[in-house]
């Protein structure tokens, strides 16, 4: 069964970076396409970034386009979201998301099945 743990979060002032880990395991070297979404007190859960297998194919939110860069280490089974000049409205908690397939992407939480326990990030002006 496929495990997803975040790591990576933090309370930070505006205009700081962060990166977000999520390791993979249970299913060592399969071919997930991942992504990354987060939610906000008394928001729905809304998409952030995603990836396919083994890379190629990326697709970014608006509100984070060429602020945060998502990537894997297919060897490592970790996912990534590095995240700069953050600001307020980033403050949510982010998960991690997976999917079995390869050269396959999306930015629908439903079409993922597998889901860490979340992260919190906390962004002050």
């Amino acid at each position: 069964q496929v495990q997803l743990v975040e790591s990576g979060g933090g309370s930070v002032q505006a205009g700081v970076s962060l990166t977000l880990s999520c390791v993979v395991s249970g299913t060592p070297h399969s071919q997930f396409a991942m992504g990354w979404f987060r939610q906000a007190p008394g928001k729905e859960r809304e998409f952030v970034a995603a990836i396919s297998w083994p890379g190629a194919n990326l697709r970014y939110a608006a509100s984070v386009k060429g602020r945060f860069t998502i990537t894997r280490d297919n060897v490592k089974d970790t996912l990534y979201l590095e995240m700069n000049n953050l600001k307020p409205e980033d403050t949510a908690v982010y998960y991690c998301a997976a999917r079995p397939g390869s050269h396959w992407i999306s930015d629908t939480a439903a079409d993922f099945g597998s889901w860490g326990q979340g992260t919190q990030v906390t962004v002050s002006s």
